[in-house]
């Protein structure tokens, strides 16, 4: 992967303008009116959002009403690290509970590239409201890596979607 920010003018955090291109498109980033944090940010959700639809979605079932929040506390002083993300998954499917909380884990433990970047530097916790009855509160994740879901041949099976780039 491949991504290149140029100044494109100003010089004040009013005013500035960055390009950012990737191999697939490119778009202006104005902190003015979203940080590169609030970017990063919505980028980990937008990763999850997508495993949440394709998960699902490989698995035969349906998913409707998708909606994920984050609570992110960070560092007050530099550097402004995230210190915990907690993140809310509220959705409806025609699956079971359990099936609903498998896709959760699956996207915080396995798939989502961004929410696996931070893994072992941010305390990561969730909560899941499931054709509207919550199913877990604020359960923790726990920090580390090879914490994944894998074929019983040992591979972790590839689902797709917009967070492989």
């Amino acid at each position: 992967m491949k991504v290149s920010i140029s100044h494109k003018e100003g010089y004040d955090s009013e005013s500035m303008v960055f390009e950012a291109k990737t191999s697939k498109s490119s778009f202006e980033i104005r902190p003015s009116t979203i940080s590169p944090v609030e970017y990063f940010a919505s980028g980990m959700v937008a990763c999850s959002a997508t495993d949440m639809v394709m998960l699902p979605k490989q698995q035969g079932y349906s998913i409707s009403h998708l909606n994920i929040e984050a609570d992110i506390v960070r560092n007050e002083t530099h550097p402004k690290k995230f210190n915990e993300i907690h993140l809310i998954y509220s959705f409806n499917s025609d699956a079971d509970d359990l099936i609903a909380r498998r896709w959760v884990l699956s996207t915080i433990e396995t798939y989502c590239s961004t929410l696996n970047t931070v893994r072992g530097v941010s305390k990561i916790s969730f909560s899941i409201v499931h054709n509207g009855k919550v199913i877990a509160d604020r359960d923790e994740v726990v920090s580390g890596e090879n914490n994944t879901i894998l074929e019983s041949n040992g591979n972790i099976p590839d689902i797709g979607g917009a967070c492989e780039a």
